[in-house]
Formats: structure tokens, sequence, C-alpha cells
């Protein structure tokens, strides 16, 4: 392993390479790989680049582009010349991106040449720089500045949309100590392959599979396209991990579309007697499936079904659960696949201390908080929320709901905040999708939810828009009422033609309010980032009930959501 003597990440491609020499470090799974010595030479080269382009320590730059080495070189060369690093979102839309940029205030960009299309429309547009050219290292000397430890490493955006911008930010002390913090829980080798399937803008990628492995010695693969499954098992057989990190949506779909069907099949799986040999088999052919050498397969960014976790824990599979949040770099408790126990991620870190507020006498509940060297200095330009994340005596609010047991185990019960987890661990802010919303012109107010069926927004329609629908539905009720006379003495016909009008007047009239609620889901969707669109939009028919200050009372409306944020 690396040891730092300043304690910083810009330090570690120099270590790197004076320890690891030629050994490999990044590739993608099918393509050229680079040392421990390319990614020294090639990220000096990127630092080297930006200081003569005139940017200075504390200047942002942003990375906006696929995990590949070509990302990972960007970064540590960003942070080499002193720079903050602003990680992007590959699925944010061009007005979230172009709202971070601005209020990151990152003049420069690494892109991808397929995303930079994403900054067409921005003005005034920032340098763009193809994060795909590598850049050789000056033959001029190049003076880069000392970066020190606590200096910002990264501001990572948790939101995009104007006037709702959050940027944690992360500085290197903060990094590093959460990497080298879990050693409790997995120690890399040299030999060890890590396979990278979630964005390097996630901390929980970023620190956990990305900087861990490069503290070691490790081998990293990355995916030229995102992982469904055509992609992934091809991957799996070429690189065969040892070291996988996931979110459960994954391996709840394997074990949902292969696993529990098969096992319910079997005759010998109802025997109680039986059972455990079969799921330890069942074990043994999942661990093929992810390329027959795994020894450690993370989960986090959502809460893993109860049903999935059982059989992993029974089947031996190697899994281990994290909780943290972006603002904790990511980990705040976790441990060894070993030591798994059901439903808990496991006792705090290492240097990380975790404290139930106020817990509730019977069950132990109340909100996380936590402190350590891995806690986040603060949001952006944001003292109000910076203030509002902390507690007077300096504990960070997780707005986690949670309780610890006897043997320091932590428990994550819930949200307190707002927030809803997307399904594969994205974070979705309800505050974002109404601020879309209540700017369509058929919208007086909107409140986003999770429902059973998925994200639903629920909106009050403005009076001129029912007014209008509401003078269709009178020209269909006079229509009948000239029906009504005409008929005369024929009584009973024309009570069965009104009958039949009126119900196909009120037919029409629901069918116009689908089909309105239907548009204004396409048109927020095609504003919205793949994650956070919405599954369903409701007509709600009367204002929301809303407290003194104007605000909606959400508690009132939808499912309350119960899933934990765990790591990110």
């Amino acid at each position: 392993m690396l040891y730092f003597e300043k304690f910083n990440l810009a330090e570690l491609p120099e270590l790197g390479a004076a320890k690891y020499g030629l050994r490999p470090s990044l590739s993608m799974v099918v393509g050229s790989f680079y040392t421990y010595m390319d990614l020294e030479r090639l990220s000096r080269g990127v630092a080297q680049a930006l200081a003569l382009k005139g940017v200075k320590k504390g200047d942002r730059v942003a990375l906006l582009a696929e995990n590949s080495p070509h990302w990972v070189i960007a970064w540590f060369g960003i942070v080499r010349a002193g720079a903050v690093v602003v990680p992007i979102l590959n699925d944010f839309m061009p007005k979230q991106i172009a709202n971070i940029i601005q209020h990151s205030g990152a003049k420069i960009v690494f892109g991808s040449k397929k995303l930079q299309a994403k900054l067409a429309d921005m003005s005034p547009k920032p340098d763009i720089w193809d994060v795909s050219e590598s850049l050789e290292p000056s033959t001029d000397y190049v003076e880069l500045p000392a970066v020190e430890a606590d200096d910002l490493a990264m501001i990572i955006y948790t939101s995009g949309t104007t006037g709702i911008s959050k940027g944690v930010m992360l500085s290197h002390r903060n990094i590093l100590s959460n990497a080298l913090a879990c050693k409790s829980i997995i120690t890399l080798r040299r030999t060890d392959r890590l396979l990278s399937i979630l964005p390097l803008a996630h901390t929980y990628e970023f620190t956990i599979g990305m900087v861990i492995p490069l503290l070691y010695g490790a081998h990293i693969f990355y995916l030229d396209r995102p992982p469904s499954a055509s992609a992934l098992l091809p991957a799996l057989k070429a690189v065969k991990p040892t070291i996988m990190l996931s979110v459960p949506l994954v391996i709840e779909k394997v074990y949902q579309s292969g696993i529990a069907p098969e096992l319910n099949g079997m005759k010998l799986y109802k025997n109680k007697l039986m059972r455990p040999l079969i799921l330890r088999i069942a074990g043994m052919k999942l661990k093929k499936t992810f390329g027959g050498h795994l020894r450690f397969f993370g989960i986090g960014g959502a809460p893993l079904a109860a049903e999935v976790e059982e059989f992993l824990k029974k089947a031996h599979f190697p899994y281990a659960i994290g909780y943290g949040l972006t603002e904790t770099a990511p980990l705040l408790a976790g441990c060894a696949p070993k030591v798994t126990f059901l439903r808990s991620t496991g006792p705090a870190l290492k240097g990380v201390e975790v404290r139930i507020a106020d817990p509730k006498t019977i069950t132990g509940e109340g909100e996380i908080q936590a402190r350590g060297p891995n806690i986040f200095k603060g949001y952006w330009r944001d003292e109000v929320r910076t203030k509002e994340a902390f507690t007077e005596d300096g504990w960070f609010r997780t707005g986690d709901l949670g309780s610890i047991d006897n043997k320091g185990r932590l428990f994550v019960r819930g949200r307190l905040k707002t927030m809803i987890l997307g399904a594969s661990g994205e974070n979705i802010y309800p505050e974002e999708i109404e601020s879309i919303l209540n700017q369509m012109p058929e919208i007086e107010e909107s409140l986003v939810v999770e429902e059973e069926e998925g994200l639903t927004a629920l909106v009050c329609l403005k009076s001129e828009v029912l007014d209008n629908i509401g003078a269709r539905l009178q020209d269909h009720l006079d229509a009948v009422g000239d029906l009504s006379s005409r008929v005369g003495q024929a009584i009973a016909q024309a009570e069965k033609s009104v009958t039949g009008s009126v119900n196909q007047a009120l037919t029409d009239t629901e069918k116009a309010i689908e089909r309105l609620l239907e548009s204004i889901r396409k048109e927020a969707n095609s504003r919205l980032a793949a994650f956070s669109r919405i599954q369903h939009v409701k007509f709600h028919p009367e204002p929301f009930e809303k407290t003194p200050t104007q605000k909606i009372k959400r508690f009132l409306y939808g499912k309350k959501g119960e899933k934990p944020e765990l790591a990110q």
C-alpha cells in the first residue's frame, strides 16, 4: 500500500509509479491498458497543460465523461495542478450541466466526444478539452503548486436545477482518510482485478472503486458501454474480477430472473434438510456467473431487498453492505463479507463516530449523526445549507433514521428528508422535478411523491385550464338538452339517449384530462435525467394543504419513503 507524506491525492500518481512501476493500473475491458508509470506521466502532462493555460490553485475544472482510464488520468491531472475537480453525472440534462458549470465557476471542461454535445448551447461556453487526448508532459519546466491535505479536491453536485444546486465540497483528507479507513472492510492485493460498472462521479465508485485499488497496486477495468446483461456477461468472463461494486438493482435482477425461479421449481429445495446444500450450490453458480474469482462484492447506493440478502448470506456469496452519503466521502459504516449481519450496515468505520440523536425509548431510533475526518467541508457557496447540515456541537446530520445495537452495528430505518432514492441509488430531489412542472403553463402547483407504481406527480391545474375543459363539458351537456327537447313524447327513448350522452360527455372530459396529464409527463421527462423521470401524473382537484409559510405539507400526500441512503 502507498504511504503519503502530505496526505493528499495529488501525490498518488508519483508514489504509485515508484512502487508499482510497469504493473497495469487502468484498462478498458477491450483495448489498451495503462501502467502506473503511464498514470503518473499522463496526469503530469494534464497538470502542466492546465498550469500553462493559467489555471491556478483552487480554480475549478469540470469533468464530463464516461468511465475510462482517461477520466482517471484527467482527475489526477487536475488535482496535481492544484485545481478542484467538478465531476458531473452523464445523465444530467444540458440545462443541469450548464447550471453546475456556472455555479461552480469552472472555466475548463474535460469532456468526452459524445457528451460534449450537451455543452453545445451553453452561453458563455466554457473552454472544452477532449478528455481522451493524451497530453505528454512539457519539456519546459512548469512549477506546480503545493497541495495540502485540507485543500479542496472536488465538488460533487447532487442536483443541477437552478436554485437547488448543492455542491458537496470534499477535501483530500476527506477522501483519503475514508479510503484508508476501509481497511477494516477489505484489503486489496496487487493481483486484484476490479470491474467498474458504476459512475465515477459518485463518491461510492470514486473512493472505493478507484482510489482504494490504486493505493494497493490493483488493476481496474472499465466498460465502454452501460452495464446491460449483453455487455456485462462477456466482460465478467474476460476480466474474471476479484472485486466488484454494485447497486442492489444488479444483483436483485440476477436473483429474480434466474435464481429464484430455479430454486422454487426444485422439489428438493422444499426439503429443509437439503435446502442449505442447494443454497450453497446456487451461491457457487452465482459466483461463477461473475467470473468465478470474486472475493468481495460491495453493495451500496440503495437498500438491498431482504429476500435477496437472505439468499446471499445463506449461499455464502461474498457480499458486503456499506452505508454513507456523498457528504461523508462516502462510507460511515460497513463490514467485511465474513461478518455481515442481516439488515445491518455493520459498525462505524475506524476513526468515524456515529450517534443516534434523541433516540426513541422503545425502538432506539433517531437521526443518524456523524463526525470524523471524512465529513465534508460544506456546500459550495451555500452557507445557509451548510449551517443546517450540522448540529451546534459539530455533528453532521445525515437526515436518516436508524438505531445501533449493543454490538455497535448500525441499522438504517429510513429517510427523514424529502429526498427519494431511485432504483439504482440515484438521489432524486422532488423539488427539482416540481420546479420543472411548475413552469408549465397548465400547472398551478405540483407535488412529486413516491408511490407503489413509481415516481408520481400530483398536479393542480390552473383555473383557466379547468374552465376550458369545463366549457367543453358544458357544450356536450347543452347538446344533450337539445336532444331531450326534440324527442317529445318518446320519454323512455329520451332518458336512454340523455343518459348515454351525459356518460359520453363525462368520458370525453376524463380522456381530455388524461391526454393533458400524459403530455405533461412526456414534456417533463424530456427535461429530466433518466433516473428521475416520472412514471405517472395524477390530477389533484384541490390546492395542497400548506403551512403558515405556504409550504406544502408533504407528509399528507403519497406514500412516505422508508428507503435508507446507502454508500453512493
